[in-house]
């Protein structure tokens, strides 16, 4: 699993050019960077100089860098394909006509559930950022990537994420209680497969949710860097920011300031100077677990690659050549990070080691798969494959948990015996 770097802060104020920055850093060290944004406002795109979309896309002149764009208005049926299915069907002229055989009492029954399972019924605030955050999972669940950065929106819509699990409980538990109450009807008009399928999903969803939360909340899986401007405001909203992520026990190693007059011997200049040093010295007063780091404002506008790279190399330094290891691997001057890779494969005389980061993972929810000499991977019902050298067969291969590592030995053998092994 990808290691997650989130930045956040209030509108405006550079966590964009911040996250563009340390992702075109990364994939310049080697790494295979994803840099995702749900920002309406496609804010990153115009940082890279680039037109983003909806599926991962090469960033031009970068090595691994890729960038995309999350629409976070999806339907509900993108995320639950089957419950939209039953909402149609229960709204359908059959079941309307099917109710004239049933006794009153199973006509009410079925009256007050139609009424129920409307489609914009089932919305609740917060689901778009439950959208998003799915999607993020399914990008940190593909081994390719290295490390996948999320340029979030305004802070706001991170924290409301955040107590999502509490309200997706209560949204799920409506949606199972009507599922139970109106088993034996739903059963006789879409099949007790289908039915049953639906049930799975709506736990799977809520299973995913958590997981991610539990992600959020983990050292070694993310960290969330505060971004923010040396201005009463910008400082103001960085304070409850800080206060709310730790309620959620989000690690906050690094708040980078944006925007610092530089010292300049100028009346102008230096009254505006010492005014931008009282508002560190409160940040640093009110942040005393976290690194507290500026940035003097650019003399120009950030925007295209090489202002990016200028842009990171003050941040982190000269680009750096990673071991090629798990890790972890830390970097950065005035921010700091630690990284994991996705997946790292070695080969010996005997057999061929893929090992896979995989931290917060309950052994239950992770599933192992061969097929035709094919490795897959399922962790929370969603299947990777996983590239090998060697022909993987279930009769053969081993595998286990080191810490968050998972090994997985495939011994070396003759390609051409390949079986069916699923």
């Amino acid at each position: 699993m990808a290691r997650l770097l989130l930045f956040g802060g209030k509108g405006g104020v550079g966590k964009t050019t911040t996250s563009a920055a340390t992702a075109l850093w990364l994939a310049e060290c080697g790494l295979k960077v994803l840099l995702v944004s749900s920002d309406p406002a496609h804010s990153t795109s115009d940082s890279l100089g680039v037109h983003l979309s909806s599926e991962p896309t090469l960033v031009d002149g970068t090595r691994s860098l890729y960038g995309v764009e999350m629409n976070p208005e999806g339907r509900l049926g993108d995320i639950l394909p089957k419950l939209d299915t039953v909402i149609q069907g229960m709204n359908s002229p059959q079941l309307s006509g099917l109710s004239m055989f049933m006794d009153p009492r199973a006509r009410e029954e079925l009256t007050s559930m139609k009424s129920e399972i409307q489609s914009d019924e089932l919305l609740f605030p917060g689901l778009d950022e439950a959208l998003a955050f799915d999607e993020l999972l399914r990008h940190m669940e593909n081994p390719y990537w290295d490390v996948v950065i999320f340029d979030t929106a305004p802070t706001g819509h991170t924290l409301r994420f955040l107590s999502l699990p509490e309200i997706i409980d209560t949204w799920t538990d409506r949606l199972l209680r009507m599922l139970r109450i109106s088993g034996g009807i739903r059963s006789m008009l879409f099949g007790r497969k289908q039915s049953d399928d639906l049930k799975e999903e709506i736990e799977r969803f809520r299973s995913r949710v958590l997981h991610i939360r539990r992600i959020l909340s983990n050292p070694n899986s993310s960290s969330f860097t505060l971004v923010t401007i040396p201005e009463r405001m910008g400082i103001n909203e960085t304070s409850r920011a800080y206060s709310a992520l730790k309620r959620y026990n989000l690690h906050v190693p690094s708040c980078l300031v944006n925007r610092m007059t530089p010292n300049i011997d100028h009346p102008f200049i230096q009254k505006r100077y010492k005014e931008e040093q009282k508002r560190i010295n409160e940040l640093t007063t009110i942040l005393p677990e976290v690194q507290v780091a500026t940035i003097e404002v650019f003399e120009t506008e950030i925007n295209g690659l090489e202002a990016l790279r200028e842009f990171g190399t003050i941040l982190y330094g000269p680009p750096l050549e990673f071991e090629q290891t798990i890790g972890p691997h830390s970097f950065g001057d005035k921010l700091q990070h630690s990284i994991h890779r996705g997946v790292v494969s070695t080969i010996n005389d005997v057999e061929e080691t893929v090992s896979l980061h995989i931290p917060d993972t309950e052994k239950q929810s992770f599933q192992l798969r061969c097929e035709t000499g094919q490795l897959y991977v399922s962790i929370h019902g969603r299947e990777q494959k996983i590239l090998t050298q060697y022909p993987a067969r279930k009769s053969t291969i081993k595998a286990s948990f080191e810490g968050d590592t998972l090994k997985i030995m495939i011994p070396r053998g003759d390609d051409a015996d390949i079986e069916e092994d699923v």
